[in-house]
């Protein structure tokens, strides 16, 4: 199984506390969305293409975690073309390019343990008044973090699979074992759980 979506580094990204990354993220996102300069949107996008490419992370990996939200990004571009302006598509396309890439490289350089952490934190004065329970959403996000990888891979296997057999690879005839061996694992995890009384601590 894959360990994860952060990979081993020292850079500054990496030696910066998980708190503080999330707080910068949070404020890059709100600013991102209070500029409409294309040219300072693309600048912006610039300097996360460089702070993605600081963490040390593999070209082709780079590209591979982040080009279906991109695709998405142009696609969104695209149509704010079709309807509005091409200021209004470039500010899109950078404004939301450089957000992905800002929060590829805090997911590449935090750990998983470092977000379920903060995640506590954050919601234990929620706990008090019984809204949520902190450990449980904490625990909940950390195991969608730690399986992104997994169900890419296993997306990955089951389209190969296909090629293998010579049959054309459909997107009906990929998702529905992916859908199946998914919800397979996670029963398996949601008994192992409950075994472990970790719910009840």
């Amino acid at each position: 199984m894959l360990t994860g979506l952060d990979i081993a580094g020292d850079t500054p990204l990496h030696r910066a506390s998980a708190r503080l990354k999330l707080i910068l993220l949070f404020l890059a996102a709100v600013a991102l969305f209070l500029v409409h300069s294309p040219w300072a949107l693309a600048a912006a996008a610039i300097i996360a293409v460089g702070l993605y490419a600081s963490t040390g992370i593999a070209p082709g990996e780079a590209v591979r975690r982040v080009r279906f939200v991109l695709f998405t990004v142009l696609l969104v571009a695209v149509a704010n073309y079709i309807f509005h302006s091409l200021d209004d598509a470039l500010a899109v396309l950078f404004r939301l390019g450089a957000l992905v890439l800002l929060a590829a490289a805090v997911t590449a350089t935090t750990t998983i343990s470092a977000f379920m952490d903060e995640i506590t934190r954050l919601l234990r004065p929620l706990e008090r008044f019984g809204f949520v329970r902190a450990a449980d959403v904490s625990l909940a996000v950390g195991l969608v973090l730690r399986f992104v990888p997994e169900i890419l891979a296993r997306y990955g296997d089951i389209r190969e699979a296909h090629r293998a057999r010579g049959l054309r690879v459909r997107p009906l005839g990929v998702l529905v074992p992916l859908i199946i061996l998914t919800l397979k694992d996670a029963d398996t995890i949601a008994m192992a759980i409950d075994a472990r009384a970790f719910r009840r601590q």
